[in-house]
């Protein structure tokens, strides 16, 4: 692995549009930055599961939300070998794009995934450092500002590391890619932009309604 890029390996090459595979690190890191909700891929009882959670990024270590009882954490302390064999997605669509024809329909997006081994974090102050990127990825700033965990609340809650080692990054950003054939034909053909749209903050029930929103939020 070198620092500007992850090493391709088989499992890491896409089998289609090969040509839109990235392994650079920082495209990898900004795709995940952008994000806090990833898709966690594992084999439980002979069984494919693939769970929604979220994540945070701490240099090269994902960070994966769970609880003491989900299926995830459960099977990572049950493995015969240290943690377990997962693949984590992330996606984001940019847009929709709508050729001529339907079978020409497709996406502009950004994904990564990861092939890795995932494990329990058990260690007192990297649990810390993981809960907080968990908050912070979601919204930035939130976990200084906010009553930290209790150790009851630690105690529920469980968190996977994924290092970063076998990733790869997949871009799609441009037009409708018409058949020529079709040119003349009169749909209209084109992209329609995707994307996420922050509302003004709505206080809780019993919050001062006086008081000021915190700035970390006033930039969504």
């Amino acid at each position: 692995m070198s620092s500007s890029g992850y090493e391709q390996t088989e499992r890491t090459t896409p089998t289609r549009y090969r040509e839109r595979a990235s392994y650079d690190r920082a495209t990898v890191h900004a795709i995940l930055d952008d994000g806090y909700v990833c898709h966690l891929g594992f084999v439980r009882d002979g069984a494919p599961v693939v769970l929604p959670t979220l994540y945070g990024r701490v240099g090269e270590r994902l960070y994966i939300h769970g609880s003491t009882g989900s299926r995830p954490l459960r099977a990572a302390g049950e493995a015969h070998e240290p943690g377990m064999p997962v693949c984590v997605t992330v996606t984001h669509v940019d847009g929709l794009v709508l050729a001529r024809s339907a079978f020409n329909h497709t996406l502009n997006y950004r994904s990564v995934v990861i092939q890795g081994t995932a494990r329990p974090v058990t260690d007192a102050e990297e649990l810390t450092t993981a809960l907080d990127a968990l908050v912070d990825q979601a919204v930035p700033g939130r976990s200084a500002d906010c009553r930290p965990a209790t150790r009851k609340e630690v105690a529920a809650t469980a968190v996977l590391r994924v290092d970063l080692a076998e990733v790869s990054a997949k871009v799609r950003n441009a037009p409708p890619a018409d058949d020529a054939a079709d040119a003349a034909l009169p749909h209209w053909s084109g992209v329609v932009p995707v994307t996420t749209v922050y509302g003004a903050p709505v206080p809780a029930p019993g919050q001062d309604p006086g008081a000021p929103v915190p700035a970390y939020l006033t930039g969504r």
